[in-house]
C-alpha cells in the first residue's frame, strides 16, 4: 500500500513538473509575442553587443523601433545649449526619411515642458535642433516625426 501511494506522489510530481516547464514555455512565448507587437522599444546598447539586430544604433545614440521605422537621437553637448540629432530611417533597408515634419516634446528637469521643431540638414541626411536650456538633469523628450499622414513618436532622454 505505501508503494502504490509513493508511486502515485511520485507521477504526480512528475506530471506538475511537466505541466510547469510546459506553462513556462507558453509564458515565454507570449511574452515574446507581445514585445514583438509592441510598437516603441528604446535600447542603448553598443553595435557591437547587438550584431546585426535591425535596432543597432548607427550614429551611437538611443534607438526606438515603431513600426517599419527606425528612429535614432543623438544628443551631444555644444557649449552652453545640447544639440539633437535626430534620425529617422524606413524599412529593413533603412532608407532616408528626408520629408518628415519634426518636433520634440521636452520635459525639462525641472518638469516645465517645451516644444521645439527639428530642421532636416541635407548636407548630413538627419534632422536638428538645439535645447538652449542649462539646467542640470535629465530631460525627456517624445519625437514625433509625422511622414505622409502617418504619425511615428519615439521617447528618448538625455542628461544635461
Amino acid at each position: 500500500m505505501k508503494s502504490l501511494s509513493s508511486g502515485i506522489i511520485m507521477i504526480a510530481g512528475a506530471g506538475l513538473l511537466i505541466l510547469g516547464s510546459c506553462g513556462k514555455e507558453t509564458k515565454t512565448a507570449d511574452s515574446a509575442s507581445t514585445s514583438s507587437t509592441t510598437l516603441t522599444t528604446t535600447t542603448t546598447k553598443p553595435m557591437e553587443e547587438m550584431g546585426k539586430s535591425h535596432m543597432a544604433p548607427r550614429k551611437g545614440g538611443q534607438v526606438v523601433e515603431s513600426g517599419k521605422y527606425h528612429l535614432e537621437l543623438v544628443p551631444e553637448k555644444e557649449g552652453s545649449a545640447t544639440h539633437l540629432d535626430f534620425y529617422i530611417l524606413q524599412g529593413e533597408k533603412h532608407e532616408i526619411m528626408p520629408n518628415a515634419k519634426v518636433t520634440a516634446e521636452i520635459q525639462l528637469p525641472d518638469g516645465q515642458q517645451k516644444t521645439i521643431p527639428f530642421s532636416y540638414d541635407t548636407s548630413g541626411k538627419h534632422y536638428a535642433a538645439v535645447v538652449s536650456e542649462k539646467a542640470s538633469g535629465q530631460y525627456q523628450v517624445k519625437i514625433t516625426a509625422t511622414v505622409g499622414i502617418e504619425k511615428v513618436d519615439g521617447r528618448f532622454k538625455f542628461d544635461r
